[in-house]
């Protein structure tokens, strides 16, 4: 009799150890895994435009030494109105035979079109406007856009990514006490990277040659840019 009472006590002890062994989900104990996004703001600090001249000639040199002289203008203007040499660069240069193509013929080429195109980036927005009308007054007569950009890609990432880890954050708070559960320490921390710029106002301006007698610059908005992280932690759950 003793000794069943002994076994007795042994299981019962055993089964009262295992009731208070915590129960884990993982290699930290309970813990809930959220996704948070955050946004930043930053204004663009630098610009680039494509501008061209396109000219046809009835030969090769013709269409060739007209575009010549014509984009030597329009650069030799850009330099005087501030763009230096470093912030020009040629973008394309190409000839085309213009054909004629009669049903039944061999083509016959009637000339030449010669197009050349410059770009040009600079650091001061605010010069933009200024840049593309002195192209346009110069002679350009082809544009391919303008485009606003930050030049390093890291800033505004720490507010962004902070704003996500705080999104996270309250969406497992949240999560935490529906379950009765309070949120403890976060355990880990992944970045999802970040998303696509949002796109930025296009220029109003027309690339026409009659707008070469203008005398306001074109105008231009350089708006801001919006930056969206996101992040995945996983918290502890108490």
């Amino acid at each position: 009799m003793k000794r069943a009472l002994t076994l007795l006590f042994v299981v019962t002890m055993a089964a009262s150890a295992f009731a208070q062994t915590p129960r884990h989900s993982g290699p930290w104990g309970e813990s809930i895994t959220v996704s948070g996004t955050g946004r930043s703001t930053v204004t663009p600090d630098r610009f680039t435009f494509t501008v061209g001249v396109q000219t046809v000639g009835q030969t090769v040199d013709q269409a060739v030494n007209e575009n010549n002289a014509r984009v030597a203008a329009v650069v030799a203007a850009l330099k005087r109105a501030g763009a230096k040499d470093t912030e020009i660069r040629t973008s394309n240069f190409a000839i085309w035979p213009q054909q004629d193509y009669t049903q039944g013929k061999l083509p016959r080429i009637l000339g030449y079109q010669v197009s050349n195109t410059v770009a040009v980036t600079k650091s001061e927005v605010a010069e933009a406007g200024k840049l593309l009308q002195v192209a346009v007054n110069a002679g350009v007569n082809q544009s391919s856009g303008l485009q606003f950009e930050v030049s390093d890609p890291a800033r505004g990432r720490g507010e962004g990514m902070t704003a996500a880890f705080q999104d996270a954050k309250a969406k497992a708070t949240l999560l935490a006490a529906a379950a009765g559960r309070s949120l403890g320490r976060a355990l880990t921390i992944n970045e999802g990277g970040q998303s696509a710029p949002t796109p930025y106002p296009m220029p109003r301006m027309a690339m026409r040659a009659e707008s070469a007698q203008a005398v306001s610059d074109i105008p231009v908005e350089s708006g801001s840019q919006d930056m969206t992280y996101s992040v995945t932690v996983t918290f502890e759950l108490r």
